[in-house]
């Protein structure tokens, strides 16, 4: 009877037991819901990766929005660039070609909540040009006057950010919040681009490019004043891509030993880095308010493959180089159009024109025409002019 006592007693103490370590791995899940991280702990993990359908693609995510929709780029083995978006049930849409590009060049940039897709075109004469996708319908959109336009990004009310050329050579940052069209530039810098704002508009960021050819990232506060350089210690070239509304930056930098990192940026000046594991060219491009990441690695085969990760807690951070601050925000600009101008509707297509693209080597690939149309030469000037080189 003893024995039997105590072998109900030692079985009720392991149910027990397991009760309580249930209960705790009940609760981490719980907490992780519901409570604050720990200052700067946290991670960045991959989710999943994925490509755009078709054998030698490669994927550039662009920007996510808060339903977990992609909007991005891939380019075809011919060289030819093209638009998709990649929604959040993992299906893609049919590749988005706008229906002035004439040379095989069009880029998916931004999304909204909406599921309106904004980007950039070249067409017959070129140079770049901006449009927005709604419902099917695309808008085009030049700034007034201007060589070219790019559309970068776009938040949920429809404020959108960009940047243009004058005629000057010198790219502007521009902005468009309620119908009114700002340009900046970073002072000195030889291009300014603007890749992101935040449904606060609280933040713009971006890229610029000193008068030595290197790149830095920026940000632009509420109030017109622009932050630079952000550079992570021992970058030689770093571009801010995606934000959110609670001023989550992501982008990427260059060290000089070549290889390229994925950076997690907490204004005003502390970062985070990610690599993609067994890869040297990692950039985050997007993020949105849940924290989901997307973003691009590049295999040893020199193709890139999107992912999409997820920031748990606050990564740990280090200080950013030393950062200035200037208030360089212009005027709005007279003359310019503050709404999308109409120059041609039409639906996505698939037109199939070879072309080479921004993302362009030093050397022109064997696969390219020497001068397709639009001239590899004119776009890998343009991209040496602008620094588009893999966004």
């Amino acid at each position: 009877m003893a024995n039997s006592t105590k072998e109900a007693i030692s079985i009720m103490k392991s149910k027990q037991i397991v009760i309580s370590i249930l209960a705790v791995l009940l609760v981490f899940p719980l907490m992780g819901t519901f409570a604050q991280p720990a200052a700067n702990s946290g991670s960045i993990e991959v989710i999943t990766t994925f490509d755009y359908p078709g054998a030698g693609n490669s994927t550039l995510p662009q920007k996510i929005n808060e339903r977990g929709d992609i909007v991005g780029v891939f380019i075809d083995s011919s060289g030819v660039t093209r638009a998709f978006v990649r929604f959040s049930n993992g299906t893609f849409s049919a590749p988005i070609v706008d229906p002035n590009d004439t040379v095989g060049f069009t880029e998916g940039r931004g999304i909204n909540n909406s599921r309106t897709v904004c980007g950039d075109y070249v067409g017959s004469d070129g140079n770049a040009h901006g449009f927005f996708l709604s419902g099917g319908t695309f808008t085009e959109y030049d700034i007034a006057d201007a060589l070219s336009t790019n559309v970068l990004g776009i938040n949920d009310v429809a404020d959108f950010a960009g940047t243009f050329d004058d005629g000057s050579g010198i790219l502007q940052g521009f902005v468009s919040v309620g119908g009114t069209l700002t340009s900046f530039s970073v002072p000195a810098a030889i291009s300014t681009l603007a890749y992101e704002i935040n449904n606060s508009n609280q933040l713009v960021v971006g890229y610029y490019i000193d008068s030595s050819g290197i790149l830095h990232g920026y940000y632009r506060d509420a109030n017109g004043a622009l932050h630079f350089p952000i550079d992570p210690s021992g970058s030689v070239g770093t571009v801010l891509f995606g934000l959110n509304d609670r001023n989550w930056v992501v982008g990427r930098y260059a060290d000089s030993s070549g290889a390229t990192h994925g950076v997690f940026f907490l204004p005003p000046n502390q970062f985070s880095t990610f690599d993609y594991p067994g890869s040297t060219f990692t950039s985050l491009n997007g993020i949105n308010d849940q924290g989901v990441i997307c973003g691009r690695y590049v295999d040893g085969s020199g193709i890139a493959h999107g992912f999409i990760a997820r920031v748990t807690g606050t990564p740990p951070t280090k200080a950013a180089g030393a950062e200035m601050k200037a208030n360089e925000s212009r005027s709005p600009v007279a003359g310019h159009s503050t709404q999308p101008v109409a120059r041609g509707v039409g639906r996505c297509n698939a037109g199939a024109l070879r072309i080479a693209t921004f993302t362009l080597p030093y050397n022109r690939p064997a696969n390219l025409p020497a001068e397709s149309p639009g001239g590899y030469s004119r776009l890998r000037a343009l991209s040496q002019q602008s620094k588009w080189a893999c966004d």
